[in-house]
C-alpha cells in the first residue's frame, strides 16, 4: 500500500473546526493565523494528530480506490452476465477483490 501524505494543516483545521475562521500562511502549524474568538485555536499536537487520523483513514480505504479503477464498466459487467452467466461475472469481480483484499 503506497502511503503518501496528502493531508496538511488546513485539512486538519477544516476537519476539527469546520465553521472556524482562520488563515494559513506559510507552512506547518506556525502558519496558522486564528481569527475565531469563539473557538480556541487547536494545539499543534491536536493538528498533527488530526492530520495523522485523516491520512490513516484515507490509507485504509486504498483497496477501494484500487478496486474501483479495475472494475469493468457496468456495460461490460452486464455483457459478462449475458454471455457468461453469473458464475463468470462473479469470478471476474472476485479476481479483483482477491488482488486488492480488504484489510482486516
Amino acid at each position: 500500500m503506497a502511503t503518501r501524505r496528502i493531508f496538511d494543516v488546513p485539512a486538519a483545521l477544516v476537519s476539527l473546526y469546520p465553521a472556524a475562521q482562520w488563515v494559513h500562511r506559510g507552512e506547518g502549524y506556525a502558519g496558522i493565523e486564528w481569527k475565531d474568538e469563539t473557538i480556541p485555536c487547536p494545539t499543534q499536537e491536536q493538528v498533527e494528530a488530526e492530520i495523522a487520523r485523516l491520512q490513516d483513514e484515507y490509507d485504509a480505504l486504498e483497496y477501494q480506490r484500487l478496486r474501483r479503477e479495475e472494475y469493468p464498466s457496468f456495460a461490460d459487467q452486464f455483457d459478462t452476465l449475458y454471455h457468461g452467466g453469473y458464475d463468470a461475472w462473479r469470478a471476474e469481480i472476485q479476481a479483483i477483490k482477491d488482488k486488492y483484499p480488504k484489510p482486516e
